[in-house]
């Protein structure tokens, strides 16, 4: 839309109520009621826009507006990819993954800090598998932190082990969430074709590696207790269900080789069916089925993962609405204006400094609610990016690794840091004294910034240009 074609009472400002009034109940709900409630966060989003309606000089314009931007391309997308996301993580959960690789420990003999070391490395793996960071908090705490307690692990750095390898895979998995909406706000300069996911999390790997691995060696070295193991690891995990590791392999593999999220999605929930059922860890009614109780509800991991990401969908819409009314007032592109016209953004180096600070305080502001931050100073990203040249690559990986770093580390005012003291028992700042990862990467990505490592530039062919150049 053409600025200021949608006119506030009080002037442009006006049109940053919805991100107030959206904002004020990020705050009453991760602060004050500690809750993480996607649906109500959605609804602090849409109270925000119908509260922003009454300062429109046009009624009509206003709610055109959001519509347009909840019937953009990208909220589409996200939206779909969602909703087969969410099918096959409620399979990779159902099938019990994790408890394969206690197993695995159990049979090693690991504990202390090498069982921290340990529970790190497997909820990366599970949590890149279903691209599900809070899903694999609720799967991985009852199993881990029960475990690590009584196998010496030290408390602290055991549920920031746990935190740590969930964010590793919200940063990472080619399914999340957060991946998703990285790579589909950074566009190519035919600003209609948005960076692939494939490409996007193959170049990301490098950061995550780096953090990865030296996260591994401290939860390793001081991840141990004082106190004595008080259970034998022979009596925990079950192997069986390590052979759903094959579908997550193949959609892995499927994503990066076709470079066609929806395909990977496809092949990696049949592969997931089929193996389960082969394997007796899963029968038909655990796929889809009708219960008696409760009014004949339907069950099974399928229905059961579109009810799960319908939270994650509500925010997306509410958040997109938002956007629409940012877009068509001219709001986005005064910031974008503001950004590129300072100081900083003279350079490439300082055009990445400037979407490393505005998504970490983005993401602050939204309660460490990474999704909603990405979706919000995503186009931000975009629109300072590509106007350096940035190929959209780098833009995606700065601002979903960003704000998977030092911003969910706040301990009040970071969903992760919430869930994961209720989950273990401890305080806030003791869950945040053990996120070790998301402090590494926010580091490894500020050397790679300052330093230009992994920094491409777009060619001039845009999205036709498979191969991107390398900065000068």
């Amino acid at each position: 839309m053409d600025n200021n074609t949608l006119e506030f009472k009080g002037g442009w400002g006006m049109s940053l109520v919805p991100v107030l009034v959206f904002f004020v109940f990020c705050i009453l709900l991760f602060v004050v009621f500690l809750s993480y409630d996607m649906h109500a966060l959605a609804m602090g989003g849409f109270l925000g826009i119908l509260i922003g309606s009454w300062f429109a000089k046009d009624s009509k314009t206003y709610w055109n507006s959001v519509i347009k931007g909840i019937a953009s391309p990208n909220s589409i997308t996200i939206v779909l990819i969602l909703f087969v996301v969410g099918m096959f993580t409620e399979m990779i959960k159902d099938s019990g993954l994790s408890e394969g690789f206690i197993w695995i420990a159990s049979q090693i003999g690991i504990t202390g800090g090498m069982f921290v070391a340990f529970t790190f490395i497997t909820c990366c793996i599970v949590a890149t598998a279903t691209g599900s960071s809070i899903g694999t908090m609720f799967v991985a705490y009852p199993i881990f932190f029960v475990a690590g307690t009584e196998l010496g692990c030290d408390p602290i750095l055991l549920a920031g082990a746990i935190t740590s390898g969930c964010i590793f895979g919200d940063n990472l998995a080619p399914v999340s969430d957060t991946t998703v909406a990285s790579a589909s706000t950074q566009l190519y300069k035919d600003r209609k074709t948005a960076a692939d996911i494939a490409g996007v999390v193959s170049s990301r790997f490098r950061y995550s590696i780096v953090a990865g691995i030296v996260t591994v060696m401290i939860f390793a070295i001081l991840g141990g207790s004082v106190e004595d193991v008080s259970r034998s690891t022979t009596e925990l995990g079950n192997p069986v269900s390590l052979i759903m590791l094959i579908p997550v392999t193949i959609l892995i593999f499927t994503a990066i080789k076709t470079r066609d999220i929806f395909k990977a999605l496809s092949v990696g929930l049949l592969t997931g069916i089929v193996t389960g059922l082969l394997a007796g860890i899963f029968t038909f009614p655990s796929l889809f089925s009708s219960s008696g109780e409760l009014g004949n509800n339907v069950t099974g991991f399928l229905p059961n993962g579109i009810s799960y990401m319908m939270g994650t969908v509500t925010l997306v819409i509410s958040v997109f609405g938002i956007m629409g009314i940012l877009q068509a007032a001219g709001t986005m592109d005064r910031v974008v204006n503001a950004i590129i016209n300072s100081r900083l953004t003279k350079t490439t180096l300082g055009t990445e400094l400037a979407i490393a600070l505005g998504a970490c305080v983005t993401c602050v502001f939204y309660g460490g609610v990474t999704s909603a931050a990405i979706l919000t100073f995503g186009p931000v990203a975009d629109e300072a990016g590509t106007r350096k040249n940035i190929h959209p690559y780098r833009r995606a990986n700065l601002v979903d690794g960003f704000v998977n770093s030092l911003p969910v580390v706040v301990p009040f005012l970071s969903a992760f840091v919430f869930i994961s003291a209720a989950l273990s028992g401890l305080s806030p700042v003791d869950v945040a004294k053990g996120l070790v990862y998301p402090v590494l990467l926010f580091l490894t990505l500020l050397v790679a910034v300052l330093t230009g490592w992994g920094l491409r530039y777009e060619g001039d062919n845009g999205e036709q240009q498979k191969t991107y150049e390398k900065a000068s």
